[in-house]
């Protein structure tokens, strides 16, 4: 069972078949999906899904705090259900792959001085390049 099912059903969250599928689609490492590309892949495992039953449990899944919403091309959103472990992406200019990478230095850590009285509830760093199969023209 992946790890974000076996989150839903520790939460007693109503695992129907089609937001089982929603969930088994976004499930492994470096998982960075769209919604037409949820709505894509659930249809292949369930072919009667509908797109705004995808819409409405990705919505529900980001509510819940088990997918985050991520945007790194001012473009679409994409999911990602790598929510439990503070992470930054690195997004490649050319291709737009995106790989989860560790908090670590660089996290984002804001000096009390520069913050404007603000109370800092998350912050998001985007690193980007090129990856391997751009940088050799692949």
């Amino acid at each position: 069972m992946s790890d974000l099912l076996e989150r839903l059903r520790d939460r007693g969250w109503r695992l129907t078949a089609q937001r089982r599928v929603v969930a088994e689609v976004l499930n492994g490492e470096h998982v960075h999906l769209t919604a037409d590309e949820v709505h894509a892949r659930a249809g292949r495992l369930l072919p009667e899904i509908s797109r705004a039953t995808v819409y409405n449990t990705l919505g529900e899944l980001v509510a819940l705090g088990e997918v985050i919403e991520v945007t790194t091309d001012g473009r679409a959103k994409r999911y990602d259900p790598n929510a439990r472990k503070a992470h930054h992406h690195l997004v490649c200019t050319r291709c737009l792959t995106i790989r989860d990478v560790p908090a670590g230095a660089g996290d984002g850590t804001l000096p009390e001085d520069d913050r404007f009285g603000f109370a800092i509830s998350g912050v998001e760093i985007t690193y980007r390049g090129l990856c391997p199969d751009c940088q050799s023209g692949a």
